[in-house]
């Protein structure tokens, strides 16, 4: 696997973006543009949000559609070339749900992540006895094949946290209850929570425990992640995240991202200081170990 960042999901997102204000300048509907261009409401929604790489004659014919000049048209149709280039988790992509697929690229090419998490062990600091215990819970209809190649993914994405240049930047807020959620074994969760307080002493990380009592928790609908990315002439703006069991929500309007961002910084405040969760995290793990 490449050390560097990889995949198509940013260019996709940055041309969807691009071809949706441009319909929207030009006054055409959803509907109006799949008429014209004898495609499915449902292709065009697709293109809009990135999920789906690009010809860059479809995107000549888009951009036709739209009134857009010449130079728009070449720029877009550049990138659409861009969207064609096929990130390290493709060969996973009989094990990937589609939907995953765009959070892949995106974590991969993030510069910061602010993760609240509510329920289990980010999937970045997890231990593959962890990962197993997870996967064969909630789908034991997979084979031990389809359980190790879902395994592999998750490890592999922790890659990000140890690239020799751009690493990214994480601030991860859990739950109280993460910690004293079994997963498989006492001997599994003890491992897995020295895994973490081992990978957070070690990398550009901080950690912080939010206690059962903080009233926070209460005002914050599950977990999610907020993304950023690195600055420059094309950056990709931040966009929250939220994933439930059948799919992720995608939330990149300004305003949507700044309420992500106000309850993230609440949390965060309200949590336990680095010291204090770091003791709590060590204590956990020895009482699983007694167990």
């Amino acid at each position: 696997m490449a050390d560097g960042v990889t995949g198509s999901t940013v260019p996709r997102r940055q041309l969807g973006r691009y071809l949706r204000d441009l319909r929207l300048r030009a006054g055409v509907t959803v509907r109006a543009a799949s008429r014209e261009l004898e495609w499915s409401e449902q292709k065009i929604w697709r293109i809009e949000t990135g999920q789906v790489a690009m010809r860059a004659l479809d995107v000549r014919a888009m951009c036709e559609t739209y009134g857009a000049d010449d130079e728009m048209t070449d720029a877009l149709m550049a990138l659409a070339r861009e969207t064609k280039a096929r990130g390290w988790w493709h060969a996973y992509g009989d094990t990937l749900p589609e939907w995953f697929d765009l959070y892949i690229g995106l974590e991969e090419s993030a510069s910061e992540l602010d993760w609240f998490e509510t329920h289990l062990i980010p999937g970045l600091l997890q231990t593959a006895h962890y990962t197993n215990e997870i996967i064969r819970t909630h789908r034991p209809d997979l084979s031990d094949h389809e359980v190790e190649r879902r395994v592999q993914l998750r490890m592999d994405r922790q890659a990000i946290l140890t690239r020799p240049v751009a690493s990214p930047k994480l601030r991860i807020a859990l739950g109280e209850a993460v910690l004293r959620q079994l997963v498989g074994t006492p001997q599994v969760m003890a491992t897995q929570l020295a895994h973490v307080a081992y990978v957070v002493a070690n990398r550009n990380i901080q950690l912080r425990v939010v206690p059962f009592h903080t009233p926070t928790m209460g005002t914050v609908a599950g977990s999610f992640t907020v993304l950023r990315f690195p600055e420059g002439r094309m950056a990709e703006p931040p966009i929250a995240y939220v994933e439930g069991f059948t799919g992720g929500l995608y939330l990149d309007k300004p305003d949507e991202v700044e309420q992500y961002d106000a309850a993230f910084e609440r949390i965060w405040d309200a949590a336990l200081d680095d010291q204090a969760s770091h003791r709590l995290i060590a204590e956990t793990a020895r009482s699983y170990e007694q167990q």
